[in-house]
């Protein structure tokens, strides 16, 4: 907790009492400023890619600079319409738009594939102004979910539309920004591979009734990671507005119609004007109860804490304890970032108002 009034200023306000003049009280405004937090940038994004068991000794140089150049893409186009004075919202639909039209990461076009083998895509949107939210989840047809989940904010009463009605709602709108796809547009090699590798081991656990078999499958360094291709974006407008987004296509073989946490407003996103915008990727079943994304902007706003202090908080202890792994990227209403994480990687990218870019992937 940060403490506003150091021995300084209370020897200046003993001052003020014996000697209540002009230069004196001028000093006393002067010490409260210089303890006053201050603006680090006047607006700011910061986006990222997923979480997981991302390692150099893993990455071939050219997937490295593929990962790299999107990142570097994704960010500037949000960059470029906050520079411009556009707002917070549009910055963020902009990046995560370009992060689900390509198959690098596990959003839109490079979605997982569930247990029944098709594409089923969820995404969630906040606008810290007006604390006003929309989400999807379960979409099939949606060629850009985060545009959608805005619409749901914007174009409906509703907060979460999921399944067959989220996309009849897209379907409804005869907007240019919602392109209704086949579920085979989404369709990439990899991932349907990945797919069948998991049925397999499934198949063969049932067969030989093999616990251990089963515990494997679990513990399988890819299949635990496609929990954390997630996309998400954080944005810091000229105008003091914070938005953020996340997208996601869930877990490989995902069954029964299982949600994450990304379209959950709390858990995988949110966005408070008078704190932070947070975007999660990680085991959604753990952000869900710690409520990772809304957690960060209490711990701010009732415990007065700074933005790294409350993500530290939330990933490295609550989080952690709890037995969860993922992390998050955020943005405070003074343009300072925090991307935190507890796994030995996170996609991750960040530009201020002075233009300078950072572009990460490992620890």
């Amino acid at each position: 907790m940060k403490k506003y009034f150091t021995l300084a200023c209370i020897g200046v306000l003993l001052a003020c009492k014996s000697d209540p003049s002009a230069e004196t009280t001028h000093q006393l405004e002067a010490s409260i400023a210089a303890e006053a937090p201050q603006h680090t940038s006047s607006y700011a994004i910061v986006i990222h890619g997923g979480a997981g068991t991302i390692k150099k000794e893993n990455m071939t140089p050219a997937l490295e600079a593929q990962y790299e150049q999107k990142l570097t893409e994704s960010i500037q186009a949000g960059h470029k319409i906050l520079a411009q004075g556009g707002s917070a919202m549009d910055a963020v639909e902009a990046s995560i738009r370009i992060m689900e039209d390509s198959p690098l990461f596990n959003s839109g076009k490079g979605a997982v594939f569930t247990h029944d083998g098709i594409n089923s895509l969820d995404a969630s949107f906040m606008d810290g102004k007006s604390l006003n939210a929309g989400a999807v989840a379960g979409v099939t047809t949606t060629k850009n979910p985060i545009s959608l989940a805005r619409k749901v904010m914007t174009d409906s009463e509703h907060v979460l539309l999921s399944g067959p009605g989220a996309d009849a709602f897209a379907s409804s709108l005869n907007d240019p920004q919602i392109e209704i796809v086949d579920n085979q547009y989404f369709y990439t090699e990899n991932r349907f591979q990945s797919l069948q590798r998991v049925l397999n081991r499934e198949k063969n656990q049932e067969e030989k009734n093999d616990k251990k078999m089963a515990q494997l499958i679990l513990e399988d360094a890819w299949i635990k990671d496609t929990k954390y291709g997630t996309v998400g974006c954080v944005a810091l407008d000229k105008n003091g507005n914070i938005a953020a987004g996340t997208s996601t296509g869930g877990m490989t073989n995902k069954k029964y119609g299982r949600i994450g946490d990304s379209p959950i407003i709390g858990s995988g996103t949110y966005a408070n004007n008078k704190t932070c915008g947070v975007s999660s990727t990680g085991h959604g079943e753990y952000f869900i109860r710690g409520q990772v994304a809304y957690d960060i902007s209490a711990m701010m706003e009732y415990s007065h804490m700074s933005l790294k202090e409350a993500t530290d908080a939330v990933i490295q202890q609550k989080l952690t304890q709890l037995g969860g792994t993922g992390g998050v990227v955020a943005l405070d209403h003074l343009g300072n970032i925090s991307m935190e994480f507890n796994t030995p990687g996170m996609y991750r990218a960040s530009m201020n108002d002075q233009g300078e870019l950072q572009v990460a992937m490992y620890k």
